[in-house]
């Protein structure tokens, strides 16, 4: 081998194995390793850095990570005078085939443990000079170590998949197993292949909020993942800032095989939408310019299995079951209008359409109606219903859609996600109950299915509930429940107060059933502290007097 390109080989393998030395130790000292993780390395990229103002006076870098484009977190090393000697006739005929010599058998042997190295591994190499740059890549495959993870997938699958409950993979495998599912060389990609692993995962995991937000974040990141590095790259050049942009390539540069992977990206367009509409927007279009029908049809129209339109004097309706959205457009500001419109978005959840659907609502009048909650979200949806509220006689109406929307661990698409998020039925189920004592049940009923854990946009709906109907003992049951359905953050409730031995009353009945931490929690709503419970009770003369104190021992 030429003497220059021999001192740089050996410069850059002392580097690489006294880095990896240091990080076989950080991952031999790893817990809980996931099963499916067939090792850690994947990448290894070794590049020469032309110096600011001499090429000769650059750094030798080296990647263990694939790095971010807008990132540098390469090791840097200096190099010998032998820089200048090294041509690219000699890089890519002795360099480059030497490296990839010592870094195969190096991948293909246990001297770092046998979870060191994945069972693929990239190899990159990059060289500049003054006025151009050397770029060559090499892939390695370890095919006794793909089978023995796909042996281990298979049994995963039957084993904390395909089982009955109570048995659950282990919180360290859901990351794996969703990235393995987008992985050709691990399963075949296919939505009937792909689609009940991923449902199965999902309904063992629906009762447990925290696990199943983490698995769908998992799986919808993987089927990204797919979309951008292993389809769209094939078919679309990247344009504009950090190559959000795509151009079309031309018909003789694309895959011929975009066809039979064609059908795959859309549904992935589909499962990444539930997280990020955007991205399913954008994939749905690029998909059409491949010239899909379907997603021009998603797009436009839907799925096809809903009746999506309706038009009158009154209204005009529209819906896309896909894109999970709706558009009401108010032609005649009255009742029947509003009645009209909340019989067009019943049938379709009647009918199995997402009750998560964001929409773009238009009326003529420039009257805008909002609950009288602060906390809410001034969005269309919340507007919509705020006008149709006006009207009572729309009531069972809207306690029908409210019945139908109403889904734990759901919420409304009309705000990022955050503080002013909110279940399905919830503007509809809040108004009801301000303006109406006969659906105080229905108040009951989302109180009891609200997460108030991840909601807190109901804990205001107690002051509200207040200053509209007061509070008597009839109305405990409900006023209970609303407390009970206020977050950890719900302050004490203003203006209230248990005066009369009617209300002691109706108070203890409600909390006689009830947990410590819930007796707890009403009590501070109401009363704001236990201090502030006793000071209330040595005012009061009997028989209130001693209906406070009994209070006072439940806190």
């Amino acid at each position: 081998m030429n003497q220059a390109a021999e001192a740089f080989l050996n410069d850059i393998w002392c580097q690489i194995t006294a880095i990896y030395e240091k990080e076989s130790q950080r991952i031999n000292e790893l817990q809980d390793r996931s099963r499916l993780q067939a090792g850690v390395k994947d990448y290894l990229k070794v590049a020469w850095k032309k110096g600011k103002f001499n090429w000769a006076q650059g750094k030798i870098h080296i990647d263990v990570y694939e790095p971010f484009s807008w990132s540098d977190s390469s090791y840097t090393y200096e190099a010998g005078t032998y820089i200048v000697e090294l041509t690219e006739e000699i890089l890519m005929h002795e360099f480059f085939p030497a490296l990839c010599d010592r870094m195969n058998k190096l991948f293909r042997s246990d001297d770092y443990g046998s979870h060191f190295f994945d069972y693929q591994f990239e190899l990159v190499f990059e060289f500049e000079w003054e006025q151009s740059k050397l770029r060559h890549a090499q892939s390695l495959l370890n095919e006794e170590k793909l089978q023995g993870l796909k042996q281990t997938l298979d049994i995963f699958i039957d084993t904390k998949i395909l089982s009955d409950l109570p048995v659950l993979p282990h919180k360290n495998d859901e990351f794996f197993f969703a990235h393995h599912l987008m992985n050709p060389e691990l399963m075949e990609q296919k939505r009937e292949v792909i689609e009940p692993l991923i449902q199965r995962l999902s309904d063992k995991l629906r009762t447990n909020k925290e696990r199943s937000d983490t698995w769908a974040y998992y799986y919808t990141s993987a089927f990204k993942k797919w979309a951008e590095e292993r389809f769209l790259n094939q078919y679309f050049e990247r344009t504009g800032l950090f190559g959000s942009g795509m151009v079309l390539k031309n018909e003789a540069e694309r895959n011929e095989r975009y066809v039979q992977e064609l059908d795959f990206f859309i549904y992935a367009a589909l499962q990444v939408g539930s997280k990020e509409p955007d991205t399913r927007e954008k994939y749905l279009k690029l998909a059409a310019q491949l010239g899909s029908e379907q997603a021009t049809r998603y797009l436009n129209e839907g799925s096809g299995r809903f009746e999506n339109t309706c038009k009158s004097s009154l209204i005009q309706a529209s819906a896309n079951d896909i894109m999970q959205t709706m558009e009401i457009h108010i032609v005649s500001e009255e009742e029947a209008a509003y009645g009209e419109a909340l019989d067009f978005i019943n049938q379709l959840l009647q009918q199995g359409f997402p009750k998560a659907y964001k929409l773009k609502f238009k009326l003529k009048s420039k009257d805008k109606h909002y609950l009288p909650l602060k906390k809410l979200a001034k969005s269309s949806l919340h507007q919509f219903f705020a006008h149709a509220i006006r009207y009572p006689a729309l009531f069972p109406q809207l306690a029908a859609y409210a019945e139908l929307a109403m889904e734990e661990f759901a919420w409304y698409p009309d705000v990022e996600p955050g503080e002013k998020s909110v279940m399905p039925g919830t503007y509809a189920v809040f108004g009801l109950g301000i303006f109406s004592d006969a659906y105080f049940p229905l108040v009951q009923r989302y109180m009891e299915l609200v997460d108030t854990e991840h909601q807190s946009a109901q804990d205001g709906y107690a002051q509200a509930f207040i200053e509209a109907h007061g509070l008597t003992a009839a109305h405990m049951p409900v006023f209970v429940s609303i407390l009970l359905g206020g977050g950890q953050s719900a302050k004490p409730i203003k203006n209230i107060a248990i005066d009369t031995p009617e209300l002691a009353d109706a108070l203890l009945r409600e909390l006689a059933t009830k947990e410590d931490y819930e007796r707890e929690a009403v009590l501070y709503r109401i009363f704001g502290s236990n201090k502030k419970l006793a000071q209330a009770a040595k005012k009061e003369l009997p028989p209130l007097k001693e209906r406070l104190e009994q209070l006072l021992k439940l806190y």
